[in-house]
């Protein structure tokens, strides 16, 4: 026959105080670790603002009075509404042309017009970091992943995760870092150095060189596969000896920036400085203008601005073939918007401001024809 067991009670209270106490060491057990993953995403979301903070407040430092592409040309408002296409996607865009000619700042008005400007567009000159740093930079490293790897590093792609991210002077890439962009690019994905965890990035790629990527391609100095990767939307930046009549607001626009930070006060531009000015080839383009025109500020002592071209090159020949070739450019770049017609309102003559029989003929001088497909 069974009996009913009678417990003490002090066995029973002594047996509930136990219960109680294990109790509560699991709750605060969870509690801690609560709290100890609460910490962690509150210091990773610290970080990443940190990280964003720097980059917004290196962009805003490097871009105070360049805000903008300035001009009124036919060749810059052509690449501006390449550049309106192509923002509000998110395909990606390579930026051609010659140093000075304001690719960062189309990268930058491409971003600002896209749905992603809400967040800092990060920028990486792969030309500026050692090739043994430039894959910790771009897809970040774990601590010890090599020698001096003192701390874990959260690459760029990372950073720019959900914006745009400016890869400028691209083809200096070394190829063994190309290989690896090219897998981001194909899988939305990055590595570490010292990691076999992947990690998903949504980035905006816009990138951006001076070199003839074609060549380097031929050469193999260039993966192929990358180029097409890259080549989605080329955008090419005319240089400033094709939009001559844009220098005048240039000029103005630097008058301005450094007439306020000088504390200078120029009530005029000498006309026939700007005349000499618009002759010129200016090989930097437009950071060319920006020195000639801070020179002439720093030396400035009336009201009235007297600029001086710049050094020309000792092989005058050579200067005669790049204005010639600028004026062939020019023409050509004018002609396409308009559908090769010379003629006509809005027609290629009106836009250059030409008699149509003068077009016609500079273009047999300069042989200038439509291509027939």
């Amino acid at each position: 026959m069974h009996r009913e067991r009678e417990w003490p009670d002090a066995l029973v209270n002594r047996l509930r105080l136990f219960v109680e106490m294990i109790g509560s060491a699991i709750a605060r057990t969870r509690a801690e670790k609560a709290i100890r993953e609460g910490a962690d995403e509150v210091r990773r979301l610290r970080d990443k603002l940190q990280r964003e903070n720097v980059y917004l407040q290196k962009e805003v430092k490097a871009f105070a009075g360049h805000s903008r592409l300035v001009g009124e040309s036919a060749a810059l408002r052509y690449v501006l509404e390449q550049a309106e296409q192509v923002a509000a996607t998110n395909s990606n865009v390579l930026l051609l042309g010659e140093t000075g000619t304001g690719k960062e700042l189309m990268a930058s008005a491409i971003h600002h017009h896209s749905p992603r400007s809400s967040r800092p567009m990060v920028r990486v000159s792969c030309a500026a970091i050692p090739e043994t740093l430039i894959e910790s930079e771009l897809f970040g490293r774990e601590k010890g992943a090599f020698t001096g790897a003192l701390s874990r590093q959260v690459g760029r792609f990372e950073v720019a995760h959900g914006s745009t991210l400016f890869l400028d002077e691209v083809g200096e890439l070394p190829l063994e870092v190309q290989v690896k962009l090219l897998r981001v690019l194909q899988d939305k994905q990055i590595q570490r150095l010292g990691s076999s965890k992947d990690t998903a990035v949504d980035v905006r790629i816009i990138v951006a060189t001076n070199r003839d990527l074609e060549r380097a391609v031929r050469e193999k100095t260039f993966r192929d596969d990358l180029y097409y990767r890259l080549n989605v939307f080329p955008i090419r930046m005319p240089p400033l000896r094709e939009r001559s009549e844009d220098i005048p607001p240039l000029i103005q626009t630097f008058v301005s920036e450094f007439a306020k930070s000088f504390g200078k006060r120029i009530e005029s531009v000498d006309q026939d400085s700007i005349a000499a000015l618009q002759r010129c080839s200016w090989p930097g383009n437009i950071r060319e203008v920006r020195n000639a025109v801070e020179r002439a500020m720093i030396l400035a002592t009336g009201p009235i601005l007297f600029i001086s071209p710049p050094s020309v090159s000792p092989n005058d020949a050579d200067v005669s073939l790049r204005l010639v070739d600028a004026e062939r450019g020019r023409i050509r770049t004018v002609l396409e918007m308009t559908g090769w017609r010379v003629r006509g309102k809005g027609g290629a003559a009106e836009i250059l401001d030409l008699k149509p029989t003068t077009l016609e003929s500079k273009m047999i001088k300069l042989g200038i024809a439509r291509a027939i497909a």
